[in-house]
């Protein structure tokens, strides 16, 4: 499978102010252009940051305003128009709630998967987001080769038990849309590759640049493989990373370095 990762500051305050329309349509855009380049390096998915549509450190009521505009289907307008599987941050309403959410859809625009973020960073998350009931979220893509993926949204990725879960569900690509900040750049820049090396899969971390209010995005995407190694990243600017996620070498690294295989389930 070959994947695309998009690392970008969005708009959040302008055009206009937080909660403004013109901000989506700003930020889909945007997402157009990028899904326009992915398709045409060959790329099956494209992944983007965390709330990606909206801004994240925008307000509550910046973001429950806006996610009550019809994000999912233009996220599928946007896969179907550039034959395109996506995966993209942004906020869902639903039940009175809000939810920060890490939406999947196939290349014709169906939904294969929406992860909400289980596990909410401080109040910033809190304050404006219900918690997800599900660890992990998994779904097979489409004529990608039997590549199976899971979803999570920034925070989730810093418990192990989530990304342990992953494996364990057979995937083979951990996606994470997600808003990173200073000062937690070792977080990008360390821990993903332990995730990645500890369970044997891929990891795509995609985060954000810039700075919304008093945040400033650490940047450092990056997709990891099997071994721990960093096929692709970038520092602090605008990019589009691209790698190769390849089924048989996680099956290959699982049986080299069995820790799936040799848990102590009786113990823990």
């Amino acid at each position: 499978m070959e994947l695309a990762c998009w690392q970008t500051a969005g708009t959040s305050g302008e055009p206009g102010e937080p909660g403004d329309p013109a901000v989506v349509e700003a930020n889909l855009a945007a997402l157009d252009a990028a899904a326009a380049e992915a398709a045409a390096g060959g790329a099956d998915l494209l992944v983007t940051p965390e709330m990606v549509l909206t801004g994240y450190a925008v307000g509550r009521e910046a973001v429950h305003r806006l996610a009550g505009l019809p994000l999912a289907e233009r996220v599928a307008e946007v896969a179907r128009r550039h034959r395109l599987a996506v995966v993209a941050g942004l906020p869902e309403l639903d039940g009175g709630a809000c939810w920060n959410t890490a939406l999947a859809v196939g290349a014709d625009g169906e939904v294969l998967a929406r992860h909400r973020k289980a596990h909410l960073f401080g109040e910033l998350d809190r304050g404006t987001f219900a918690p997800g009931g599900r660890l992990v979220t998994t779904f097979d893509l489409p004529g990608a080769g039997g590549v199976r993926v899971a979803l999570l949204v920034c925070y989730d990725v810093e418990f192990p038990e989530a990304v342990r879960a992953a494996a364990l569900a057979g995937a083979h690509l951990v996606a994470v849309p997600t808003a990173q900040m200073e000062p937690f750049a070792w977080v990008a820049e360390e821990l993903v590759r332990v995730r990645a090396w500890e369970n044997q899969l891929y990891v795509a971390y995609v985060d954000r640049v810039g700075a919304e209010g008093d945040l400033v995005y650490v940047g450092r995407s990056s997709v990891v493989d099997p071994s721990g190694a960093v096929l692709a990243s970038a520092r602090d600017g605008e990019a589009l990373l691209r790698a190769t996620v390849d089924p048989r070498r996680v099956a290959a690294a699982q049986r080299a370095n069995p820790y799936l295989a040799d848990r102590r389930t009786d113990l823990y």
